[in-house]
């Protein structure tokens, strides 16, 4: 963010009260001075409504963490509630321990933040990123916040095909190598400009003929993501105990309904 202070450590406002009541300026002079302090004002006052709104966003992003807890819970039989719930706070948990510590990197470090100055070539094309891990050098901690926002909800998407079919442990490990590694490696691939699928790299071949992709809203990176992840999962698990049993020699499916449609209803809202 920009400072308070002009370079030199001068308060922006002892600038400011300088330059209407020195007596050996000239009025040029004196309305460059103020000129200098309301552009000064007005950046600090963007900045700060821009890492604003970044946190506000982040929270609406993060808020989807409830509604597909009460979905989750809604549809799952009661004695398999409490399990439910602890999977999707073991999301955040997982997902933050992940990202802070190799994901941000992987996705954004040796690279240009969106809003920075360009320090970064970018008609380079990178797998992942090779810095910022733990967000050392990294002062933007709002970008961070609603970037994991994102990388939380891409896990999240998963605990509705994994409910009351796997363990905790599983899960929480599924939960950090997710936001460690594989998402990242999406995010940086699409969103950041050195990905080879991202449409702002000039050095993609894929841009050369004119497209590239352009991810809407994180309807690619985070569910797309999240749901061939949930796809992959279901697989491997296969139903859920006594999902299918034998009678007379035929299988037959048993209908585990939900416990609470209010429940349903209110995470679908969400």
């Amino acid at each position: 963010m920009t400072s308070l202070y002009f370079p030199g450590g001068t308060p922006v406002y002892a600038k400011c009260i300088s330059a209407l009541s020195s007596p050996n300026l000239t009025t040029d002079e004196r309305q460059d001075e103020i000129l200098q302090c309301l552009g000064s004002t007005l950046d600090e006052t963007m900045s700060g409504v821009n890492t604003f709104y970044l946190i506000y966003a982040a929270s609406l992003v993060f808020y989807m963490q409830a509604g597909f807890a009460m979905l989750c819970a809604g549809s799952v039989r009661l004695k398999n509630v409490q399990n439910t719930m602890m999977k999707n706070l073991l999301d955040a948990c997982g997902a933050s321990l992940g990202y802070y510590s190799v994901g941000f990197a992987f996705a954004w470090g040796s690279s240009n933040l969106p809003g920075q100055q360009s320090t970064v070539d970018s008609s380079s094309t990178s797998f992942i990123g090779t810095t910022n891990f733990f967000l050392t050098e990294t002062d933007e901690k709002a970008f961070f916040l609603f970037q994991y926002a994102f990388a939380a909800t891409s896990a999240t998407v998963v605990v509705g095909t994994l409910a009351e079919r796997c363990q905790m442990v599983a899960y929480l490990c599924y939960s950090v190598f997710l936001t460690s590694f594989v998402y990242p490696v999406v995010v940086r691939s699409i969103w950041n400009t050195e990905g080879f699928l991202s449409s702002h790299n000039d050095d993609n071949s894929i841009s050369d003929v004119g497209v590239g992709v352009i991810d809407f809203s994180g309807g690619l990176v985070v569910h797309v993501t999240g749901g061939l992840t949930a796809l992959i999962a279901a697989y491997i698990l296969g139903p859920r105990k006594g999902r299918f049993v034998e009678v007379d020699g035929k299988w037959k499916c048993r209908d585990f309904p939900g416990h609470s449609v209010a429940l349903k209803v209110l995470g679908t809202l969400i």
